[in-house]
């Protein structure tokens, strides 16, 4: 039995938030997104990244998504080193819960009214 090959898509720009739901709501088992490429942790800190504010808060809300998605058992969220402190973020789709009924939207809205 021979091993499939793992495929990552990359992003041509910057990802935003709205656009990871999407990829984790019609993502398969086993799908992998690159949602960032740099120092996730240093792109976000002002005092280190070379973004703009709006571009980093971007990133920030778009990091915090993806822990999130993990969080709810959506996807496994992994890194693969690229060079010295270069590091590619993947999220790997992870099979939908069976035990829950509720959509992505309405979990991504009851998130937003308890806030």
């Amino acid at each position: 039995m021979g091993t499939t090959p793992f495929i990552t898509v990359r992003a041509r720009r910057p990802l935003t938030e709205i656009e990871f739901c999407a990829w984790v709501a019609q993502a398969v088992p086993g799908d992998r997104l690159e949602y960032h490429r740099g120092f996730l942790v240093l792109d976000i800190f002002p005092m280190f990244a070379r973004l703009p504010d709006q571009q980093r808060a971007e990133l920030a809300r778009l990091g915090s998504r993806a822990f999130w998605a993990a969080e709810q058992g959506l996807v496994h969220l992994v890194q693969e080193r690229t060079g010295p402190d270069q590091f590619a973020y993947i999220a790997v789709a992870r099979p939908k819960p069976k035990a829950a009924a509720v959509s992505l939207s309405a979990l991504l809205l009851a998130e937003r009214e308890a806030a």
